[in-house]
């Protein structure tokens, strides 16, 4: 399939930048993380659906 032919698809085309591989598996806000760690053991998270 050509480029091209993608754009008229209506199928968004989305590129991702090779340098944010490095940050895969790191956490950026630590603080924010056990806060909301904190906050979803307290509250807990919602029963699920069937």
């Amino acid at each position: 399939m050509k480029k091209e032919d993608l754009n008229l698809s209506k199928v968004p085309i989305i590129v991702f930048d090779k340098k944010l591989e490095k940050l895969r598996g790191k956490v950026l806000f630590p603080e924010k993380l056990e806060k909301a760690n904190a906050i979803l053991a307290k509250a807990g998270l919602p029963e699920k659906r069937k």
